[in-house]
C-alpha cells in the first residue's frame, strides 16, 4: 500500500507581514489639507480687506494750493463723507428695493424648476436641465449686451413693443437689468436645489405614496421643506450678488441715460477710486462690505429663528 506524501502547507499571505505606513497626526493632516485654502483666503481676502481699511482712514493734505500731496492718518474723515453722501445711500436703497423684487422672483422660478426636473413626470428632463444652466454660462456682459439691445428702441427687433414700453427709461430701467440678472442666475440657483433635492432618501417618497400623498402634495409637505437649506443658502448668495452688482448696470449705461455713474454701490465705489479719490472709495467699500455682512448675516439668523419656531 503506497501513501501520498501530504502537501507542503502554502504559506497564508494574509499572515505576511505587511510595511507599517507612515500614520501623519490627526492635526497635522488638518494643517495640510487647509494650508492651501488658507494661503489664498489670506492673500486675496483678508489682505485686501485690511488695506482697505488702512487706505479709508488715510487723508490727502497739502501745505498751500499747490503744495505736494501727502497722505496722514485722518480718523473717520472719510467715513463722515460717506454718510454725508446722497448718491450713495440712493444707489443702496435702488438695491435693497431691486433685492426685494428680484430675489424672491428669481429663487421662485429656480424652486419650480428644479420641482420640475425632479418630477417623474416631466419628459425630456436632459435637455430641460441643460436649457435652464445656458444662460449661466453666457457672461453677464455678453448678457447684458444682448438684452440692452433688446430693449433698445433703435435695435430691437421688437420695435413694435419697445416704442410703446420704454424699458430703458427711469422708471423701468431698473427692472430690465433685474430681468437680466434673473435670466443668468436662475439656472444656477436651479442646480443647487435640484441637487439638495436627489439627496433625499427616496424611501421618504415611497412612504407618502402609500398614505395616498400626489406629486403636489409630496413637493409642499416634503420637497420644499427639506430644501429649505439650500435655499436659503442660495437666498443668501443672491443678497451678497445684489448689493455688488456692477456688470449689468454698467453695460446698460452705453443704452440708457437713466443709469448714471452712481447707480449702484459698487458703481459709486468705481467712478470714485477713477477721480481719482482712492481713500474715499476704500471707506465706501468698507461701508458696503459691512451693510453685506449684516443683511446677509441677519437674515440667515432670521431664518434660524424661523426654523426652530
Amino acid at each position: 500500500m503506497t501513501t501520498t506524501a501530504p502537501a507542503p502547507a502554502r504559506a497564508d499571505r494574509s499572515d505576511a507581514p505587511r510595511p507599517r505606513r507612515a500614520r501623519v497626526p490627526f492635526k497635522s493632516a488638518i494643517v495640510i489639507l487647509l494650508a492651501p485654502f488658507a494661503v489664498l483666503f489670506a492673500l486675496f481676502y483678508v489682505l485686501p480687506i485690511v488695506f482697505a481699511i488702512g487706505q479709508s482712514l488715510l487723508v490727502v493734505r497739502r501745505e498751500g494750493t499747490f503744495g505736494k500731496a501727502e497722505l496722514v492718518f485722518g480718523g473717520l474723515a472719510q467715513y463722515a463723507l460717506v454718510f454725508q453722501n446722497e448718491a450713495f445711500w440712493a444707489s443702496m436703497l435702488r438695491m435693497l428695493a431691486f433685492g426685494v423684487v428680484q430675489v424672491p422672483v428669481m429663487l421662485g422660478l429656480a424652486l419650480i424648476f428644479a420641482l420640475l426636473l425632479d418630477s417623474p413626470l416631466l419628459k425630456g428632463k436632459r435637455f430641460f436641465r441643460l436649457a435652464f444652466f445656458v444662460p449661466y454660462a453666457v457672461p453677464g456682459v455678453i448678457a447684458a449686451i444682448m438684452w440692452g439691445s433688446l430693449f433698445s428702441p433703435n435695435l430691437s427687433p421688437f420695435t413694435a413693443l419697445t416704442k410703446n414700453v420704454d424699458f430703458l427709461g427711469a422708471d423701468l430701467v431698473l427692472w430690465s437689468i433685474a430681468n437680466v440678472v434673473t435670466w443668468v442666475y436662475v439656472g444656477y440657483n436651479m442646480l443647487i436645489i435640484y441637487s439638495s433635492l436627489l439627496s433625499i432618501p427616496s424611501e421618504i417618497y415611497e412612504a407618502a405614496r402609500l398614505d395616498g400623498a400626489g406629486q403636489f402634495r409630496i413637493a409642499w409637505s416634503i420637497k420644499i421643506p427639506l430644501v429649505r437649506p439650500a435655499i436659503v443658502m442660495t437666498a443668501i448668495f443672491s443678497i451678497i450678488g445684489t448689493l455688488q452688482l456692477l456688470a449689468e448696470p454698467q453695460v446698460f449705461r452705453s443704452f440708457s441715460s437713466a443709469v448714471t455713474s452712481t447707480f449702484t454701490p459698487n458703481m459709486t465705489v468705481y467712478a470714485t477710486a477713477s477721480i481719482p479719490n482712492a481713500n474715499l472709495a476704500a471707506a465706501f467699500s468698507v461701508v458696503l462690505a459691512v451693510t453685506t455682512f449684516v443683511l446677509s448675516f441677519g437674515f440667515m439668523k432670521w431664518m434660524q429663528k424661523k426654523g426652530n419656531a
